[in-house]
């Protein structure tokens, strides 16, 4: 009989870690933060699909991700609250499918990136002064980023784990 308690908290440990270590990779090559980001880590949001684990998993590899951010403290507060709220209603979402495919849980982070990570920018990045349209310039930047990674990353995450049943 499995420990539910214990699964659930290595699956999130397993999910923070991979995140963190996913969102460092890319840091390293210089794509993790900025204007326009392409996050590996990203991906791994379609995995509150298939546990509720990826919440917590999720928004804690996100605040250590956020640790080496240029934004700092702004980064891991709000950075990591697009993640946990990307989190939550990508999970809410998982079962209204698109031809079997949970198209919206996917959409998830790039909206919710692209609004508070945008508005983040907007306000923190030094060669910007605040205005709507430099935060409509900054969301649609950190969306077309999200939405790239989401795509190619988190797509086929998500068959991969369906086809191997990995959080059954």
């Amino acid at each position: 009989m499995k420990n539910k308690k214990l699964v659930y908290l290595v699956q999130g440990a397993m999910i923070a870690a991979v995140y963190a270590a996913a969102t460092y990779l890319s840091a390293l090559l210089g794509i993790a933060y900025g204007p326009i980001q392409f996050r590996f880590s990203e991906a791994l949001t379609i995995l509150a699909v298939f546990t509720p684990a990826a919440i917590p998993g999720l928004t804690v590899g996100c605040v250590l991700g956020n640790i080496t951010s240029p934004f700092g403290v702004w980064d891991i507060v709000f950075g990591s609250a697009a993640t946990l709220a990307a989190a939550i209603f990508a999970r809410l979402l998982r079962n209204v499918k698109i031809k079997n495919f949970p198209l919206l849980s996917l959409l998830m982070p790039v909206v919710f990136n692209a609004i508070i990570v945008g508005a983040e920018i907007t306000f923190l990045f030094p060669s910007q002064a605040p205005s709507l349209a430099a935060f409509a310039i900054s969301a649609l930047e950190v969306g077309a980023g999200e939405l790239a990674v989401c795509l190619a990353g988190g797509i086929p995450v998500y068959y991969g784990i369906r086809k191997t049943g990995l959080f059954k």
